[in-house]
């Protein structure tokens, strides 16, 4: 029996719809759905009895409920008072997860900008999609990250908004467009598409559809892929050419340019948000203290967005 397992069953239990649960802990529905399995297995018994209408808990169901609050509360516990004592020593880790692009863009000036303030603080850093790093935050793995602003965010989290991240079109290094010193979504209607996975990144999927659809033209997706280190990669084997948010240009992959995507017009369409999470009533003078970095320096670094 593990915690993560624990974790999973008590949002299912406590939303009795394993989608909602899914979404409270920023994670795909199916992969929920096979932990509670996991843990139903492990205990060798029926936690939630299903049809096709609804969800119940069973008796056992019911009696591990209780018990699972207990144990992730007494872990919490645990777990506030080691970084709470680790805190007073003065030699606490911060520990920062980023997906990709804030990765490549927003942390380098950042680390750079709080390190003059506080060189005693060392940073460990976790590059993950936004679905993999709010888990960590509720666990207490992380204390803070760069993410997506979630659609139904967990009412455990704190989320900051910081800036709105423009697009550019990957072209293969040779294509005819890339030396355009910007291009528009016309320009690009009749080539082959690369986009993301939308369950695994909603929303760098939701950027190229949603301004297509919003130029009423017809995306011509030939490609999905996961992450988007693989596809500038499959950009630069002239498989076909990618949106994607600007600080992506910073990955240094050779046989891609990137060209600035010109729109007709500003707004929400075309724009990533991103933003800062931590946990909700979590007190943390190191982290609020990037934090306070961040807040001086936001708008040098949306300038470069």
């Amino acid at each position: 029996m593990e915690l993560h397992q624990l974790r999973c069953f008590v949002a299912a239990a406590e939303e009795l719809h394993f989608g909602r649960a899914a979404q409270r802990l920023q994670m795909l529905p199916a992969a929920l759905g096979r932990h509670v399995k996991l843990l139903e297995e492990n205990l060798g018994a029926p936690l939630f009895a299903r049809t096709t209408r609804a969800v119940t808990l069973t008796e056992d169901g019911t009696t591990l409920l209780r018990d699972a609050r207990a144990i992730l509360s007494r872990v919490q516990a645990v777990e506030d008072g080691f970084r709470t004592r680790s805190r007073s020593r003065g030699t606490r880790r911060l520990r920062i997860g980023a997906i990709d692009s804030a990765a490549a863009g927003l942390l380098p000036p950042l680390l750079r900008d709080f390190r003059k303030s506080r060189p005693d603080v060392p940073v460990q850093l976790l590059e993950e999609k936004t679905i993999r790093l709010l888990p960590k935050i509720l666990s207490g793995a992380l204390d803070l990250a760069f993410v997506r602003p979630p659609d139904r965010p967990d009412k455990r989290l704190e989320l900051r908004p910081l800036l709105m991240e423009t697009a550019v079109v990957a072209f293969p290094q040779k294509h005819l467009l890339a030396g355009r010193k910007s291009i528009s979504l016309l320009e690009i209607a009749d080539q082959p598409l690369i986009v993301p996975d939308r369950r695994s990144r909603p929303h760098s999927h939701d950027l190229t559809i949603k301004l297509f659809e919003a130029a009423g033209l017809p995306p011509r997706v030939v490609q999905i892929a996961d992450e988007k280190q693989t596809i500038v990669n499959l950009v630069a084997a002239r498989l076909g050419v990618a949106i994607v948010p600007r600080w992506t240009s910073r990955m240094a992959i050779p046989g891609v340019r990137f060209v600035p995507l010109r729109l007709k017009q500003s707004g929400p369409v075309g724009r990533l948000p991103l933003a800062a999470a931590w946990l909700r009533g979590s007190r943390d003078p190191v982290r609020d203290s990037i934090l306070a970095v961040l807040e001086t320096r936001l708008r040098g670094y949306a300038r470069e967005a």
